[in-house]
């Protein structure tokens, strides 16, 4: 999906004044969002949604342009509600992957790599620290820049891109031959097709 973040800036700005340009947000966000909480919390995710749009409009008034794009921000205030859902219910959060959706259209190949390489994507999505497990989650899954996930966790841009940097290395060491773990059938004959 492809997005204008100027044009979601402005409408947020502007919504501060003019409750109808908020309509806007909604209709080009609601869908992303729900992705992020469906995968995070896939039993109450438009319950969490409508919560998530209840606040954002309630807090319109504080969105900052200098501060991150409204698209972060948006992910920021779906980052609370989620964060207070678990808190409420008393769950620990549930490991990565556990929610993810299953694509029944994936080629029979696709399928047998992504099992046989889950478990350890998993442990090490486990290992990593927090902040660093959500920044990479948010740059992969929900698409954010590093710019825009690192105003969504709260930490500057050069931290985030430093985290990141980290993040993807393990995960990277961990699949490839060298560090002993999985490695796709293509890597394995060496065809790069």
């Amino acid at each position: 999906m492809t997005h204008d973040g100027a044009a979601d800036d402005a409408a947020l700005t502007r919504a501060a004044d003019d409750p109808a340009a908020f309509e806007a947000l909604v209709a080009r966000h609601s869908g992303v969002l729900h992705a992020y909480l469906d995968r995070r919390a896939p039993h109450a995710a438009d319950d969490l949604l409508a919560e998530v749009w209840l606040r954002a409009f309630a807090g319109r008034a504080s969105f900052d342009a200098a501060r991150g794009t409204a698209r972060a921000w948006l992910y920021g205030v779906a980052r609370h509600v989620l964060a207070e859902h678990w808190r409420k219910v008393g769950a620990p959060v549930p490991a990565v992957g556990e929610t993810a959706p299953v694509d029944p259209w994936h080629a029979v190949d696709q399928r047998l790599d992504a099992q046989a390489v889950a478990p350890l994507i998993r442990r090490i999505m486990r290992e990593l620290p927090a902040v660093e497990r959500e920044l990479l989650l948010l740059v992969i899954w929900e698409e954010l820049t590093p710019a825009e996930a690192a105003a969504v966790v709260g930490i500057p841009q050069g931290t985030a891109r430093s985290r990141l940097h980290r993040a993807r290395t393990r995960l990277r060491d961990a699949l490839t031959p060298a560090g002993g773990a999985y490695a796709p059938a293509h890597r394995m004959t060496g065809d790069l097709t």
